[in-house]
C-alpha cells in the first residue's frame, strides 16, 4: 500500500503542475503511467486519472473564492451582479463540452488514450503556441509603431504605457469580466478539443481565448473557471459509471485516490500562482517548445522500445 501511495503522490504532483500549465495533465499522467504502474484495476485507473482533478479544482475555488462568490458581503450590488454574469459565461462556455463530452467520452477513451496520440498532440499544439505567439509579437510591434509614430521618435521612452496601449488594441478583452456570451461559447468549443489526450484543456482554451481577442491573463483565468463545472461534471460521470458497474474500491485504491487528490491540490495552488505571475511578463512560447521536446522524446522512447533497444 505504501508503494502505491508513493506512486499516487508522484502522479498527484504531475497532475497539479500540468493541469493549469498548457502542457496536458492527462497526457503527462498517461505517460507517467508507462513508467510508474499503479497496481490497480483498469476501471479504477480510468476513474483515478479523472477524479484526481478534484484536487486541482479545489485550488481554483480557494484561490478565487472571493471573485467567484456572488454572495460575498464585501461586494457591492454591481459587483455581485458582475459575478453572476461571469458564472453565466462559464455555464455557456461549458455547453459544448457537456454535450460532446457525455456523448463521446467512452469512444475517445477507447480510440485515443495511447502514447502515440499523446505525443502527436503535444507536438501539434506546441507548434500552434509558437506560431500564435510569433504572430502576436509581430502585431504588438506594429501596434506600438502605429501608436508611437504621431508622438515622435521619443514616444517609447516618454510614454511608459505604450506597450499597454498596443496590447489593448491587440486583445480587445483584457479582463475576464468583459467576456461576452459569444466569446464564451467559442472558447467552449475549443475546450472540446481537450477530449483528445495530449491536447491540454488549458492549452486549448487559452489558444481559443487569444484567438477570440482575450489577453493572456483573461484567457487563463477563464480557463480556470471553465474547469470547475467541466471537471467536476466529468469526475461525477466517471464515478457514476464506476459505481453503476458494481465495482468496489479496495483499501489500497481508496488510499491511492485520497493521496492523489490532496497532492494535486497543493501542487495546483503553486502552479496557478506561478502561471499568473509568469504570463504578466512573458508569453506561452516556452510552453510550446516544451511540448515539442517532450513529444519528440516520447516518440523516440517508444520507437526504441518497439525495436527492443531498451531494457
Amino acid at each position: 500500500m505504501i508503494i502505491e501511495a508513493l506512486k499516487s503522490f508522484l502522479i498527484g504532483i504531475v497532475e497539479g503542475i500540468t493541469e493549469w500549465l498548457p502542457i496536458s495533465s492527462t497526457g503527462h499522467m498517461i505517460l507517467v503511467d508507462e513508467f510508474v504502474k499503479l497496481q490497480v484495476s483498469d476501471q479504477f485507473l480510468a476513474l483515478f486519472l479523472v477524479v484526481i482533478q478534484i484536487g486541482a479544482i479545489m485550488a481554483v475555488l480557494i484561490l478565487y473564492f472571493h471573485k467567484l462568490n456572488p454572495f460575498s458581503p464585501r461586494k457591492t450590488a454591481v459587483e455581485k451582479k458582475s459575478t453572476w454574469r461571469l458564472w453565466g459565461m462559464v455555464v455557456i462556455g461549458c455547453i459544448p463540452a457537456a454535450i460532446l463530452g457525455f456523448a463521446f467520452d467512452d469512444w475517445v477513451n477507447e480510440h485515443f488514450y495511447n502514447k502515440v496520440t499523446v505525443a502527436a498532440m503535444l507536438i501539434l499544439y506546441g507548434v500552434i503556441f509558437i506560431v500564435l505567439e510569433h504572430r502576436n509579437r509581430r502585431r504588438l510591434q506594429e501596434a506600438e509603431a502605429a501608436i508611437a509614430a504621431p508622438r515622435g521618435r521619443h514616444a517609447r521612452i516618454a510614454d511608459g504605457d505604450l506597450a499597454d496601449e498596443a496590447e489593448a488594441q491587440l486583445f480587445k478583452i483584457t479582463e475576464v469580466d468583459d467576456i461576452d456570451w459569444k466569446t464564451a461559447l467559442k472558447i467552449g468549443c475549443f475546450q472540446v478539443l481537450a477530449m483528445i489526450p495530449g491536447t491540454s484543456r488549458s492549452g486549448a482554451t487559452i489558444i481559443g481565448g487569444m484567438l477570440c481577442g482575450c489577453s493572456r491573463t483573461a484567457a487563463a483565468e477563464f480557463t480556470f473557471f471553465l474547469a470547475i463545472p467541466v471537471m467536476l461534471g466529468w469526475g461525477l460521470v466517471k464515478a457514476v459509471k464506476f459505481i453503476a458497474a458494481g465495482i468496489a474500491m479496495t483499501s489500497t485504491e481508496i488510499v491511492v485516490l485520497v493521496v492523489g487528490i490532496v497532492t494535486a491540490f497543493v501542487m495546483s495552488v503553486i502552479s496557478i500562482k506561478f502561471l499568473m505571475g509568469y504570463i504578466k511578463k512573458n508569453d506561452f512560447t516556452v510552453f510550446g517548445w516544451y511540448r515539442i521536446v517532450v513529444g519528440v522524446l516520447v516518440i523516440g522512447y517508444f520507437v526504441f522500445e518497439t525495436m527492443g533497444m531498451l531494457p
